[in-house]
Parts: C-alpha cells; sequence; structure tokens
C-alpha cells in the first residue's frame, strides 16, 4: 500500500491574507482527496476566518500529525488561546504566532511526519524575536533543515524559474557578496534542482550580469567580467549548460528567458521585480537545495486585503500542488539514479574493418 502523502501548511502572518488564501485553496476537496493536510495554526482562528468567509469546511483537531487522514484537513493548535485578529495590522502577537506555527511544522518535518511544507506569507519585522533572527523564511529553513547544506531561493511559475545569488540582503551589501565561488555555487544549486526538481535532464541557465549592460566590458563596474564570467567558466567546465553574463534589460525586454530552463539574477529585485510582472499572480517560491521541500506563495502579507475576503488563492494553491509534484520528481529521479549502469569498455581489435 503506497504510503499517504502528508502536506504540512503554516498559518503565516494571522493579520494578513494568509487564512483566507489557505481555507480559500482547501475549501476545494479535489485538491486534497488522495493527501492528507495538516494546519499549523489556531483551531479557533480556522473558525474565525470560515464564519467570517461563510465557509463550509470541516476542520478537525488533532494532536499530532500522525493523526492526519486522506482527504481530511486537520488543524494544530500551535498559537497561545488568546490569540487575536487585527486585520492589516503588524503586532508582536501575530509574528509570535507566526513562528509558533512554523517551528512545529519545521519539526514535524524533520521527524518525518509530514513530506512537504507550505508556508503562508510572514511579516519579516514582527516576526523577529530572540529565537527568530533571519531576514526571511528561506534563511531560517537553511539554518534549520539545511545539514550544511545551502538554499536557493527559487521563483517558478509556468514562464519561468529564475533564482537570486544574493537574497534578503541590502543592496549596497550585493557587490561584497557576490564572488566567484558564491556565483558558481549558485549555478551549480540551480542546475541540480532544475535536474531532480523539475527532472530536466540537461537544463539551460542563463547568468544575468550584475551592471547595467553586464558592465560594457568593464566600462560600468568590472564584476561582470572578474566576478561574473569566470565563475560561468567553470560551471561550463563542470558540463553545465550555461551562458553569461548577459544584460537583463535586454534579456526580459526581447522575451530571451523564454529560451532558458532557469535563470540566475544576481540579486533580489533583479530577479523578482520581472517575475512578479510576467507570473499573473501564479508565481511561487520554492526554497531549492535543501533535502526538504518548503513552497509558499509568491507574494506577502497583503494588509490592504486583510479581511475582506478579496484576495486571490492562485499563487498558493499552486503553491501547494508544486510541492507535492516536487516531492514525487524527487523520488523519480532518485529512482532513476539509484542504480546507475557501470561505463563499458569496448576494445576493438585492429583487423576491424568499416564496410
Amino acid at each position: 500500500m503506497e504510503k499517504k502523502t502528508i502536506v504540512g501548511i503554516t498559518q503565516g502572518d494571522v493579520n494578513g491574507i494568509s487564512y483566507e488564501v489557505i481555507l480559500k485553496t482547501l475549501a476545494e476537496p479535489e485538491v486534497y482527496e488522495d493527501k492528507a493536510v495538516v494546519l499549523y495554526g489556531s483551531p479557533k482562528l480556522v473558525a474565525y476566518f470560515k464564519k467570517n468567509m461563510e465557509l463550509e469546511l470541516n476542520v478537525p483537531v488533532i494532536s499530532s500529525a500522525d493523526d492526519a487522514e486522506v482527504g481530511c484537513v486537520s488543524v494544530i493548535n500551535c498559537v497561545d488561546d488568546d490569540i487575536k485578529v487585527e486585520p492589516g495590522q503588524s503586532t508582536v502577537m501575530a509574528g509570535k504566532a507566526a513562528f509558533q506555527a512554523l517551528e512545529a511544522a519545521v519539526r514535524d518535518l524533520k521527524e518525518g511526519k509530514i513530506d512537504v511544507l507550505v508556508t503562508a506569507p510572514i511579516n519579516k519585522n514582527n516576526i523577529q524575536s530572540d529565537v527568530f533572527r533571519f531576514p526571511g523564511h528561506t534563511e531560517y529553513l537553511e539554518a534549520s533543515l539545511g545539514n550544511g547544506q545551502k538554499a536557493l531561493m527559487l521563483m517558478v511559475s509556468d514562464r519561468m524559474r529564475i533564482a537570486v545569488a544574493t537574497g534578503h540582503v541590502s543592496l549596497d551589501l550585493v557587490s561584497q557578496l557576490l564572488t566567484q565561488q558564491r556565483v558558481l555555487e549558485k549555478i551549480e544549486l540551480l542546475n541540480q534542482s532544475l535536474k531532480e526538481d523539475f527532472l530536466i535532464e540537461r537544463p539551460r541557465i542563463a547568468v544575468l550580469g550584475l551592471n547595467p549592460h553586464a558592465g560594457d566590458g568593464g566600462v560600468i563596474g568590472a564584476q561582470d567580467q572578474t566576478v561574473i564570467a569566470p565563475a560561468v567558466e567553470a560551471a561550463q567546465k563542470q558540463n553545465i549548460c550555461c551562458f553569461g553574463p548577459i544584460a537583463a534589460d535586454g534579456f526580459f525586454g526581447t522575451e530571451n528567458y523564454t529560451h532558458f530552463d532557469g535563470v540566475l539574477a544576481m540579486y533580489h529585485d533583479q530577479g523578482l521585480i520581472p517575475f512578479k510582472a510576467l507570473s499573473d499572480g501564479h508565481g511561487v517560491n520554492f526554497t531549492a537545495g535543501l533535502p526538504y521541500v518548503r513552497t509558499s506563495p509568491a507574494h506577502g502579507t497583503a494588509y490592504e486585503l486583510a479581511g475582506q475576503n478579496i484576495a486571490s488563492e492562485a499563487s498558493f494553491r499552486e503553491a501547494f500542488f508544486m510541492a507535492v509534484d516536487i516531492f514525487n520528481r524527487r523520488k523519480i529521479y532518485a529512482e532513476m539514479y539509484s542504480n546507475p549502469l557501470p561505463h563499458q569498455r569496448v576494445e576493438h581489435s585492429g583487423n576491424d574493418r568499416s564496410e
């Protein structure tokens, strides 16, 4: 009998649109008819949002993910009973509740109680505390789940897959952080993810330049020639099919991105601005490079929409499906390469002739 797939979901910031997009997605039973879903959050808030949104959805309370059932959405209480909702407001209480749910879900993911994790958006400011000092989910998950492996923020839609060499860092630090080794490492991570997580046998990767016009031969900054180009050459020597540095404006302006399986941008906004403009609200944030699967919708808390029941669940639904798809693809990839055939050396006699 095939093992059930258990999807863990964290509640995110309760004052944003998280519960709205989660519950709208799960209001369609066909989304999880062959999966078990565990929501890490608050039964009290589930009931509150269900009532406000007039949703008919049965969400039983369970004490452990071990009790999750296929075709059912369950909730594990992770927060204090005095939690309250203040739509559109950033509060310390909401930040604490977001971390409590995330911490519980990550613990269960590490222990194998859930198979994949889908995180609802957090507020990167109010979640900060003595136990959470990270600029975002990606960095926290790398520290918690990486076992020494590096994470890669990879934005995915049906139009492109774009990763970033530097993630949630101040713009004035980007040029300092961009070393040849770092760029090469990110190319390697992206290449492996495209093969293992998306089953692309030989990915084509575009590597964007840092400076305008990719430095114009050193006229507008030297990093493209001294850092990025050598990293691309080193990756090519590893038989990675990559090209760059490529000027970012023309790359997107001419739709050159359609010719590549993946793109590596040098910093956050260089990648995420065109991605969000082109993904039409259906993009997904996938944390590649880790031994566990985590996805998230490609949007934030959207306080300006909170409490109005108007937020679109499209991105969250895509994140849900993508997490399961990547989990299954990794199993396929592992099976494909579990027992590779040994290389055979065939010797020919000197008398062989081709007619």
